[in-house]
């Protein structure tokens, strides 16, 4: 399984954030046929997004360790029945940018809208 730090994760769930579910798990759970669609969209998107059908939370959470241990890829979220998983192509890779940090005072609504 890869490893992603804290800076990562929280960049790759601000890019999730928009995108939809690409791959649906149902009750028939993590076939080989679901794990071949699995890795032939994070060839091609690097992050997806998997709805899992299952009500059973420790299965899902299984489930999502199965994917990332058998594909070499990282989890960066599961909210509900969805499933954030991320796996780096060399190939068309975008960087991962650190988020930025605060400093000074908090921004007031005068600065706010002068921005």
């Amino acid at each position: 399984m890869l490893n992603i730090t804290v800076s990562q994760r929280l960049e790759l769930k601000a890019r999730a954030h928009a995108l939809n579910p690409v791959v649906m798990i149902g009750n028939a759970g993590l076939t080989d046929s679901v794990l071949a669609e699995i890795a032939r969209n994070l060839k091609s998107h690097e992050l997806i997004k998997i709805r899992v059908m299952g009500d059973d939370r420790d299965a899902r959470t299984a489930i999502m360790q199965e994917i990332c241990e058998k594909l070499e890829a990282a989890p960066v979220q599961h909210i509900g029945k969805i499933l954030v998983i991320y796996q780096p192509n060399l190939d068309i890779t975008m960087p991962i940018k650190k988020a930025p940090r605060r400093t000074g005072k908090p921004l007031t609504k005068k600065r706010l809208a002068a921005r």
